[in-house]
């Protein structure tokens, strides 16, 4: 990648994570020129580095179903557009359940889910074990499995989509520190960087964790905290099934799918105060280990290889931020996944250039403007682990 920053853009993007390069491909596929992408370490190297790598569309409000549908159809055809190998395992995602609530839920996200055409189904505990076979029976009453759903290699999306997005003519410049956006009234101007300024009519924040930082200076409001997640990984498990698919406890939020022989297991940790936290602990490590010997007893006897800590980038209703600032032209923003930012990337890159390009997208979503939270409204997704 050049390291000249160039002294114009016509749009800056700020964050080289998925949601960033999605957005620089579409943006240059689109005949956007002059589209430049800053960011500060490598391409990747904040949470999408750290990404669990699962891709659904199982949710229960219908535009993130939406968001995950797109997204699914843009990681099936990677191969081709933008051109790279992502790793996809489409296994499936399988979401435990316990008690009447949990499957209440699941059966109406089931429905909406079969209204777009997705093969969304309920299963009972015989064909549940079937498919993930190390898990204990007691306490399930079922699950929801949506078959097309899996995993894939975060670092291979974010590949692909720099590689593509520079060979149609975007430029992505790493360890280029943004340090602050300048405006002439209610017009933005510049960007302040470590690489030096470039003049810009037009700022896309994808910044992730890092995002109200970014946008408070100019008086907008972006509801982002940062929340450590943590990651372990299995040695190898003898007799896994290749099928078997990415497996969530909706009561624990315990979740693995395959990582080579072995397993990738996560959870979330309530006792986890916000802040960027980026180092590993063992704060949270005897929870996990409950909630094995309740759901899965056989992982107590495999020994870990390793393990990381990442960032979730939370919003108060664990939904996404997506639009445009209003008093201020023109600031756009994609961030604020609260973990369902890889997943949803390929959709919001396509839908970050038709509101540059003042196209209608695909899906209504204002919804996810940042103002509903100056209006009190809140989203109400309830599939979130």
């Amino acid at each position: 990648m050049s390291s000249a920053l160039p002294e114009a853009a016509d749009v800056v993007i700020v964050g080289g994570g998925v949601m960033g390069t999605s957005i620089a491909f579409h943006l240059a596929e689109a005949g956007v020129e002059r589209v430049l992408l800053l960011e500060r370490d490598a391409l990747g190297s904040g949470s999408t580095s750290k990404a669990a790598g699962g891709v659904r569309a199982n949710f229960s409000d219908d535009l993130n179903i939406a968001l995950g549908a797109r997204s699914l159809e843009a990681f099936a055809n990677f191969g081709k557009r933008p051109g790279q190998e992502i790793d996809l395992h489409r296994v499936g995602y399988l979401f435990l359940l316990e008690n009447d609530d949990q499957l209440e839920l699941f059966r109406e996200s089931t429905i909406r889910q079969r209204a777009v055409g997705l093969p969304t189904r309920m299963i009972g505990v015989d064909e549940t074990l079937s498919l993930a076979p190390i898990l204990a029976p007691d306490g399930l009453a079922g699950a929801c499995f949506s078959p097309t759903d899996g995993h894939c290699s975060p670092e291979s999306v974010v590949l692909g989509y720099a590689t593509a997005a520079r060979r149609l003519g975007a430029t992505l410049l790493t360890g280029c520190d943004v340090l602050g956006i300048d405006a002439i009234g209610n017009n933005i101007s510049t960007v302040r960087t470590s690489l030096g300024t470039v003049r810009t009519s037009t700022v896309i924040c994808a910044a992730g964790a890092w995002s109200a930082a970014l946008a408070a200076p100019l008086g907008i409001n972006l509801p982002v905290t940062p929340l450590r997640r943590q990651i372990v990984v299995t040695e190898a498990i003898p007799d896994l099934p290749p099928t078997m698919p990415m497996t969530i406890d909706f009561t624990s939020t315990l979740y693995f799918h395959h990582e080579g022989p072995g397993l990738l297991i996560g959870m979330s940790d309530p006792d986890e105060l916000p802040g960027f936290h980026l180092d590993r602990t063992d704060a949270w490590l005897p929870r996990l280990t409950s909630a094995m010997e309740r759901r899965a007893p056989s992982l107590l006897d495999v020994g870990l290889t390793g393990g990381w800590a990442g960032l979730y980038e939370v919003t108060p209703d664990h939904d996404a931020l997506i639009g445009e600032a209003g008093g201020l032209s023109r600031f756009l923003y994609a961030t604020g996944f609260s973990g369902h930012g890889f997943l949803q990337g390929p959709a919001v890159g396509e839908i970050i250039r038709d509101l540059y390009l003042g196209r209608e997208p695909f899906v209504d979503i204002s919804p996810m403007h940042a103002d509903r939270f100056g209006a009190d409204i809140r989203r109400t997704e309830r599939n979130v682990v």
